[in-house]
């Protein structure tokens, strides 16, 4: 199985406190709120809540994902999940995973930094433009989370 990583970074001018808990801890309800294109609804298909907990997240077009919580570390806002089933994966791809990191920058926003790796099977190469169209589907998500929360100032204090 090859492994392929990628790290990003991207800057916030919003608390990491703040983002974490609208980003993280609330997105099942808020996303579908503010970017109902980019998901219909979200469902906890086992666990409650914590590490292991596997959610299914449903588009507008019918596709679906399956997400399990890796981590979360709340005093440091950080967590990882997986992707472990649904459109985004192929039978060459056994999953992706996404460690994120919510940090305090110098100017009192955030840096968020996010280490994706996706495993491949046996020899398989992941197609880096699909990779960069994901990663750029998640920053605009990202950057609509930050906009509403410009918005709403008294939001997730």
């Amino acid at each position: 199985m090859g492994v392929f990583t990628y790290d990003d970074e991207v800057t916030s001018t919003i608390a990491p406190a703040r983002l974490f808990k609208a980003f993280v801890l609330d997105a099942d309800n808020l996303i579908p709120k503010i970017a109902p294109e980019a998901a219909k609804n979200t469902e906890t298909v086992e666990g409650n809540g914590g590490p292991g907990t596997i959610r299914k997240i449903t588009f507008p077009d019918g596709k679906y994902v399956k997400q399990r919580l890796d981590s979360i570390d709340h005093d440091n806002f950080s967590y990882s999940h997986s992707l472990i089933g649904g459109y985004v994966l192929s039978p060459e791809v056994e999953k992706i995973s996404h460690e994120t990191k919510f940090v305090a920058s110098p100017s009192g926003g955030s840096i968020v930094k996010t280490t994706t790796k996706f495993y491949a099977v046996g020899d398989f190469q992941v197609d880096e433009a699909k990779a960069k169209e994901g990663k750029e589907k998640a920053t605009g998500l990202f950057k609509l989370v930050e906009g509403f929360l410009h918005a709403n100032p008294d939001a997730y204090n």
